[in-house]
């Protein structure tokens, strides 16, 4: 069984692409068992936030089951395989371990060192886990990473200034202003991106804050957090008319604010500006909504340049990060390559152990007027012999773990010492 990764990020696409692939929390667990049910893939995770969306997969035929995994993301985003495929990025095996640890560890960010993506991670697997599409092998890797991912935080600076989406969002906003200070800031959406948003604004001195939610017992909650109101979805149209400011981030599969929406609350304002910085996939905003006159329309693809300075400060940090997360990896593939072999080695060492008893016990008659120690000094013998023959076996075994020769040689041994056949009998 090897990993797989096959996704697509801020890097392969652009937003509009990316937003078709986007999978919200409500429909993750269908598409898990979608995966899962596909021929090729044995155990399956999925990733997907506003930064990417990827598949990790185990299975013993890679081509094929990338080729699962390709016609599932066509047949999800309605895009044709083919139209798909150039914008995809594939890892294997040791690969796929790499890039998932630098996932974890913020390095495969836009924002390099963003917070977020850590639990993320954790939750894509703890979601797979509780759905049985993820066992042993997932777990193994997805633990291993997320445990790579804290010393990363914890012992580097990587994530210091801002390092979120929700952040850089505020930031972004605040350099194109010229500063908030004094705004009147409408956030739409009260999960985890808005909420960050909020609690960045509530850090800068605006006039006000309003949390506009379908559910506005949670918009509720986020408004009392940064001291400010709160308003049921549908009132969006007229704090429109009042915001200076307005940040997105929900969940919606699709556009909640069209362009004639905004263009009927700049009617009443015609000589007030309006920055709208909309970090959702899909968007909340239509994409029309940037050309209403007097409003400008910001998305993730205009963080970019703020995440490339972002990163650029933090150098030293993302290097001393780098160094962490290979340490990290190759710990793990060691770890990974003795759990293949183990098995093998065991059996080859309690194939010694029965050989040696069955000796001794079809030579105990002659063994019996011996003294104690000079019976003892036989089986120590005998044990020193069989630990010698099988040493040299076991420690070519061992560093063959993970080779191309590592399969070929756990299939010689069992075959050689008949451990299969040991297994059946025992």
């Amino acid at each position: 069984m090897s990993l797989i990764v096959v996704g697509l990020n801020h890097r392969t696409v652009p937003v509009g692409l990316l937003e078709r692939m986007t999978v919200p929390e409500n429909a993750l667990a269908k598409v898990l068992h979608d995966l899962a049910a596909r021929e090729h893939l044995v155990e399956v995770a999925a990733l997907s936030t506003c930064n990417r969306t990827e598949i990790y997969a185990y299975s013993s035929r890679f081509h094929a089951a990338v080729g699962d995994v390709v016609q599932f993301l066509g047949d999800y985003s309605g895009a044709d395989p083919d139209e798909l495929s150039p914008h995809l990025y594939t890892y294997y095996d040791d690969a796929a371990v790499t890039h998932l640890f630098n996932v974890a560890a913020g390095l495969d960010s836009m924002i390099v060192g963003e917070t977020e993506i850590l639990g993320q991670v954790r939750d894509a697997w703890q979601v797979a886990t509780e759905e049985g599409t993820a066992a042993t092998l997932l777990g193994y890797v997805f633990r291993h990473a997320v445990e790579s991912g804290k010393r990363v935080r914890t012992e580097t600076q990587i994530s210091r200034h801002p390092v979120s989406v929700s952040s850089a969002a505020v930031a972004v906003a605040g350099e194109r202003l010229g500063g908030i200070e004094g705004c009147r800031v409408l956030v739409i959406g009260a999960g985890e991106m808005a909420e960050g948003m909020a609690v960045a604004v509530a850090r800068r001195d605006v006039e006000s804050i309003t949390i506009a939610n379908r559910t506005l017992e949670r918009a509720e909650r986020v408004a009392h957090r940064v001291k400010g109101s709160a308003v049921p979805l549908a009132a969006v149209g007229e704090e429109l008319a009042r915001a200076d400011l307005v940040f997105a981030s929900t969940g919606s599969r699709d556009v909640l604010v069209e362009r004639a929406a905004v263009e009927t609350a700049m009617a009443d304002r015609p000589d007030r500006r309006l920055l709208i910085v909309d970090v959702a996939l899909p968007r909340d905003f239509d994409a029309g909504v940037g050309e209403v006159r007097n409003v400008t329309l910001l998305d993730l693809d205009d963080l970019k340049d703020f995440a490339q300075r972002s990163s650029d400060r933090r150098r030293a940090a993302i290097a001393r990060a780098r160094e962490i997360v290979a340490s990290s990896v190759d710990r793990y593939l060691d770890e990974r390559r003795q759990r293949i072999v183990a098995p093998a080695v065991t059996a080859l060492r309690e194939r010694g152990r029965a050989v040696k008893a069955s000796e001794l016990d079809r030579f105990a008659s002659r063994l019996a007027s011996l003294d104690g120690e000079t019976r003892r000094s036989v089986e120590a013998l005998v044990d020193s012999v069989v630990n010698k023959l099988l040493h040299e076996p076991t420690v070519r075994l061992k560093a063959a773990a993970g080779t191309d020769h590592g399969d070929l040689y756990i299939d010689a041994i069992r075959a050689l010492f008949h451990l299969d056949e040991h297994d059946d009998q025992g």
